[in-house]
């Protein structure tokens, strides 16, 4: 699974980065996003282009009748994304890309889960796939609201988890984000990330609580 990320770029690298039409608002580095928290993500503009929002973590489908329901669906697993009622059409037709810098796991080690930072070895801003819904109350407010897509994992991911969240080429972000894109012509991109291209290191436990948002997170264990 994927229940922890984090986001250290700059509003403008991240536009560059995914060639948006206008930059996001400045964002202080998140070091610890959990689940019902905001995530920006990347989506088609309507006049065209790609603009960034931010969704609450843990998709909440549209027939849902409680918002609570999200918080058990921040993942959607590749394999099944596509017959699950509550991904089927936003994998269909709301495919969105979730900018991060790194992202923890907890690895089993003598009886205790010891967390880990993955990044990618050129700590470049990477993006995972993900799927976005509206979801609208009684009173007629809306939510929109996200998942992380995951995969089997590398051989880097494999001794610490047996899933990885999906992440996408930059070669592959208009593939993945074009609505008229049918499952079958994404269906390739739901696949491991390159080991080579990655790294893991040990980080304190500082991590296991949402409330700590601070670089200590990601430092690596001495």
């Amino acid at each position: 699974m994927c229940g922890r990320f984090a986001l250290l770029a700059p509003a403008e690298l991240i536009a560059a980065t995914f060639e948006l039409i206008t930059a996001p608002e400045p964002l202080p580095p998140r070091y610890n996003i959990a689940p019902t928290q905001p995530v920006l993500a990347i989506r088609p503009a309507a006049a065209g282009g790609r603009a960034a929002t931010l969704f609450r973590w843990g998709l909440i489908p549209s027939w849902a009748k409680e918002i609570s329901i999200g918080s058990r669906l921040i993942n959607a697993r590749a394999e099944t994304v596509a017959e699950k009622p509550a991904f089927r059409a936003a994998y269909k037709r709301r495919r969105c890309l979730i900018p991060a810098s790194g992202f923890y796991e907890w690895r089993k080690e003598n009886g205790r889960k010891q967390p880990m930072y993955i990044h990618p070895q050129d700590d470049d801003l990477f993006a995972f796939a993900g799927l976005w819904e509206t979801w609208e109350g009684a009173d007629g407010s809306a939510i929109e609201s996200c998942t992380i897509l995951t995969t089997t994992p590398n051989t880097l991911m494999a001794p610490i988890h047996d899933r990885m969240p999906v992440i996408v080429e930059a070669a592959d972000f208009d593939l993945w984000l074009l609505p008229e894109a049918n499952s079958d012509r994404v269906q390739h991109l739901l696949r491991p990330y390159p080991a080579a291209k990655m790294a893991a290191y040990p980080v304190s436990a500082t991590v296991n609580n949402p409330r700590n948002e601070t670089p200590a997170c990601i430092l690596p264990l001495s």
